[in-house]
């Protein structure tokens, strides 16, 4: 921003402003109030913000409340913000820690919207250095404070909203957008990639575990199976095909729910742009993906539907947990652990240890579900702060969901490229089953379970198979021995 300034006024009084900055006193005010993280608001969530104000001026205009020049002039304001003009860079700075129903922010956007606009109706001819010649897209002016401004922020970019309901409302779509375009098709494609393996380790038969000992055999190919299911059967199927509630709008209550000061057709018809702007596709119904909540009080009062949303990325971190720790284990030793797969060696491992590799690509996804089952907690503690008419810590809301949708999609992303698809399995698994203790079980049905547990002790003392020792303790045929330790009947037992 440039160091000369310029003088602004708000209800408050007036307030210096730097002399290019297409935003206005409010703005001002929340980046001197909140001189906390240094962080703003999400790109996405303004994107989302910036579609949400675009529609409203679409509305608007349409329902006669608003001059089609006026209305005409945001939205191609909104259409160069979601374009990322270079004058539109800086532009939306207030940090995420700041009033707890997002009115800064709202106001940041409200005011950036109404400057650039008036300022496409001051150069209404065409601009020669305008992208592709197109009118009204004037260069930026070092100095804003000359342009006339008949747009306001308040009256005609926020006409029919309040920070109440819209701030909400772009934190769904925001949500709903990231999940839909960018989690779950990483989702998808690492279930996938678990089924692929699962077809190629198929045929390798290794002791199974059960409070981390030795237990009957399993496929390899069997975990790999299951590894899939924890995602498709999971929360993919929420992700999918559930989430309503987020994509129930809070937008037309206005202040407190009620919809005070908004058109009756306003909340609706803007849902129905937003559907068709955004891209997204309600994958069961073939219908409008975006509606109005029916119960703004709720809707508005409360978290819950970030909440419940975040529960099921909660979900995701919990079982990227144990599918990324069970890898680890499988991989450990490689000669003094189990070693029974082998993971793509990506880097060097120590420091001081020559030849050492490390499964740090699990690791990394660890980290990520750490900070997401974190997150998940801040969400809920944020949730309960909520009182009466206004769900408070909305802005912290809003970078929560932001952050841990683009931690997970990535390390899905990363896990899948780096880690899962290079996973070889090792002799290790197949040479350990035949010494298995657990093989006794097999022995039940013909000579029953004391008889079979002594064997296993007998085995596990004399460092002896179970094949062995049961040829010495029972009368079984060698054929029935066969039979009953047959492997591939102990991992297929419906076969």
């Amino acid at each position: 921003m440039s160091a000369k300034t310029r003088i602004e006024k708000d209800s408050m009084g007036e307030v210096a402003v730097p002399a290019n900055a297409y935003y206005g006193a409010q703005t001002q005010r929340a980046i001197q109030n909140f001189p906390i993280s240094g962080e703003p608001m999400p790109k996405e969530f303004i994107r989302a913000h910036v579609m949400l104000k675009k529609a409203a001026a679409t509305v608007n205009r349409d329902l006669g409340l608003l001059k089609p020049e006026f209305a005409n002039a945001i939205v191609q304001a909104a259409d160069e913000i979601l374009a990322d003009a270079p004058w539109s860079k800086n532009q939306f700075p207030i940090d995420i820690y700041q009033t707890g129903s997002g009115t800064s922010t709202n106001m940041n956007v409200n005011e950036v919207l109404a400057m650039r606009a008036n300022e496409i109706l001051a150069h209404q001819t065409s601009d020669p250095g305008a992208p592709d010649g197109n009118p009204g897209l004037s260069r930026s002016h070092p100095d804003l404070s000359s342009i006339p401004r008949p747009i306001h922020p308040n009256d005609h970019v926020n006409l029919g909203q309040s920070s109440n309901d819209t701030f909400p409302t772009s934190v769904q779509i925001m949500a709903a957008t990231m999940l839909q375009n960018r989690l779950r098709p990483v989702l998808r494609h690492l279930a996938e990639l678990f089924r692929s393996k699962s077809k190629e380790f198929w045929d390798v038969i290794k002791t199974g575990r059960t409070h981390l000992q030795d237990a009957t055999p399993i496929r390899l190919g069997q975990e790999f199976l299951g590894f899939a299911g924890q995602i498709e059967d999971g929360p993919m199927t929420e992700l999918v095909f559930g989430n309503h509630a987020l994509r129930s709008l809070p937008l037309g209550g206005t202040a407190v729910g009620t919809g005070v000061n908004t058109h009756p057709e306003f909340a609706p018809r803007v849902a129905a742009l937003l559907s068709e702007g955004s891209g997204l596709r309600d994958v069961l119904r073939h219908s409008q993906y975006f509606k109005i909540v029916r119960n703004h009080f709720w809707a508005q009062a409360c978290l819950d539907t970030l909440l419940t949303t975040h529960a099921t990325i909660r979900t995701v971190a919990v079982s990227l947990t144990k599918i990324a720790n069970d890898i680890r284990w499988m991989s450990s030793g490689p000669r003094a652990g189990l070693g029974e797969i082998e993971l793509p060696a990506v880097q060097p491992g120590s420091s001081i240890m020559p030849g050492k590799v490390n499964p740090v690509i699990c690791e990394s996804v660890l980290m990520v579900c750490q900070r997401v089952i974190g997150n998940d907690a801040a969400l809920t503690a944020a949730a309960t702060q909520c009182n009466f008419e206004l769900a408070m810590s909305m802005p912290l809301a809003a970078k929560l969901l932001h952050e841990s949708i683009t931690l997970l999609a990535n390390a899905c992303e990363n896990f899948a490229k780096n880690c899962i698809d290079g996973i070889k399995a090792t002799p290790r698994g197949p040479e350990l089953v035949e010494k298995g203790l657990m093989l006794a079980t097999a022995l039940v049905p013909a000579i029953g379970y004391d008889a079979a547990a002594n064997i296993a002790k007998e085995a596990a003392k004399s460092n002896r198979t179970i094949r062995e020792v049961a040829r010495e303790k029972t009368q079984l045929p060698e054929e029935e021995l066969t039979r009953l330790l047959d492997l591939e009947k102990l991992v297929d037992p419906r076969k």
